[in-house]
């Protein structure tokens, strides 16, 4: 069920051209390549959306790998998940941030 909600987080990044790595973990890290960027979406995620989202930049990471965390669960609804996109689709277009290719 876990992997299920993973799997539609990641399909609904991918419709909206938002770039996320792929990798083996429950963890969706949503690449965002700027750090003021990325704390800046994360905070109106949190303000205007009620979204909490851990924006993960230097040192963590590599400056220009800067991302967000999303760590989707079996309680996140499908509403749950089309908010999350919309909310980053309509932030994605805020920053002229590169979206991903299909």
């Amino acid at each position: 069920m876990h992997q299920a909600t993973v799997a539609k987080v990641r399909r609904a990044l991918d419709v909206r051209g938002i770039p996320h790595m792929q990798n083996p973990s429950h963890i969706v890290p949503v690449m965002v390549g700027n750090a003021a960027k990325c704390k800046w979406i994360s905070d109106v995620l949190l303000e205007d959306f009620g979204i909490y989202v851990q924006p993960i930049n230097y040192p963590t990471v590599a400056v220009g790998k800067e991302r967000l965390r999303i760590t989707p669960t079996p309680l996140h609804t499908d509403a749950d998940i089309e908010h999350l996109a919309e909310a980053l689709c309509s932030l994605w277009s805020k920053c002229a941030l590169a979206r991903a290719v299909a």
